[in-house]
């Protein structure tokens, strides 16, 4: 017996520029409806059914996106709540350990499993890769879950620490600050330097301070942080958008910090504190440049580029304290420890709890926005000497 063909509709017909088209009308994927024009009613019927097919393709997409469209939606959606280089970071571990393993799969089919080993290649990278990747992965299906894409949340299942442990570097001594500033005293990164070790204050944030937030004159002197600084594409953007509520603060300084700056602003033809040549503010090359005069005066191992005969070559060196450095023998090496824009500020951090700065206050001053920050490095200092520990447990059980 012969399959019967499907029987091609009479469609009613409309004559646009003396020529009669045959015409019908569907909705589409948005829910408009759309006019098909064709000269025949075979053809119309191609068009209808085409187009019909790819309406029905489109919904499915929408009711059930791959990992890789709902990870561009998702990003479309967050680009109007957080910084264009926050955004480009998400993209990238989005990228390389969510789409590339699980972009090709339907969010409804992907199970805890399939997270389980998407995150395999990350728990070889560091602590905070792991817990970065971690996080978006969560984000992005307990969103899906929150708009009905998902009957159940599979990354409710899957480890929340992972990566390899880094080694937490530590806080500047008293000596150890003091040969840093006496090293670099009258050198580029001083200012710099002064403004992290006696404000805490993040690196965006001491690049992007300008002078109308430094109150040198007030009763009591103090740095308002109100802007930040980023750099896109080497080129730097200075904005009032911070890390967070909490990093919008007022920090009071200390006489050091004040003499430093009021001697800074005496010559400065900038609205920056921390500027190029041009008064403007440095670009991310501009930054590494003015780091370069600590690194080229630490014993700290490096590599460094010479040409000979035409030819690059690369050598490493690995100075001593005391001794000149690789390249130029004008640099005496002197600073034997680590030094780090975090390492300034977790230094002012660390001096604080020490002097007994309740830790809610250090919070604010730090611009932690989640007081856990703030407790575990608490917790570190105040535990971690066994003669503080013997006094705790003396008192707590005195007769």
């Amino acid at each position: 017996m012969a399959k019967k063909k499907d029987a091609i509709p009479e469609y009613g017909t409309v004559t646009r520029k003396g020529i009669q088209y045959y015409r019908t009308r569907i909705m589409d994927a948005d829910g408009k409806q759309v006019s098909l024009y064709a000269t025949t009613c075979e053809e119309l019927y191609k068009k209808e059914q085409e187009a019909r097919k790819q309406v029905a393709e489109i919904l499915f997409r929408k009711e059930n996106p791959t990992v890789a469209d709902y990870c561009e939606k998702w990003l479309l959606m967050k680009s109007a709540t957080v910084s264009a280089s926050t955004l480009k970071g998400y993209a990238s571990k989005i990228n390389n350990y969510i789409v590339k393993p699980l972009g090709h799969m339907y969010m409804s089919d992907v199970t805890t499993d399939d997270l389980r080993l998407a995150l395999v290649p990350v728990s070889k990278k560091s602590s905070g890769m792991y817990d970065a990747v971690n996080m978006l992965i969560k984000s992005i299906f307990q969103s899906a879950e929150r708009n009905d894409l998902l009957d159940y949340n599979p990354s409710a299942g899957i480890c929340a620490k992972g990566g390899k442990k880094s080694q937490k570097k530590p806080a500047l001594t008293d000596e150890q600050v003091q040969i840093l500033l006496d090293t670099i005293r009258g050198l580029p990164p001083y200012t710099f330097t002064m403004i992290g070790l006696f404000t805490g204050m993040r690196r965006e944030e001491i690049l992007g301070l300008q002078w109308d937030c430094v109150y040198l004159d007030a009763a009591t002197p103090y740095i308002s942080v109100q802007r930040a600084w980023r750099s896109v594409n080497n080129r730097p953007d200075v904005s009032k958008v911070l890390k967070s509520k909490a990093a919008r603060r007022d920090i009071p300084i200390p006489q050091c910090l004040v003499n430093c700056l009021r001697e800074v602003k005496a010559s400065s033809k900038s609205d920056y504190v921390i500027a190029d040549s041009k008064g403007q503010p440095l670009s991310y090359s501009q930054f590494q440049r003015l780091w370069k005069y600590i690194v080229v005066r630490s014993t700290k191992e490096r590599i460094y580029y010479r040409y000979v005969n035409g030819r690059q070559i690369k050598t490493m060196i690995a100075p001593t304290l005391g001794g000149h450095a690789g390249n130029n023998h004008s640099i005496i090496c002197s600073i034997d420890f680590d030094v780090t824009p975090h390492i300034l500020r977790h230094t002012y951090i660390t001096n604080l709890l020490y002097a007994g700065v309740d830790p809610k206050t250090v919070q604010y001053l730090a611009g932690h926005e989640n007081s856990k920050t703030t407790m575990d490095i608490y917790a570190k200092i105040k535990y971690n000497n066994p003669k503080d520990l013997s006094r705790v447990i003396s008192n707590a059980f005195s007769a």
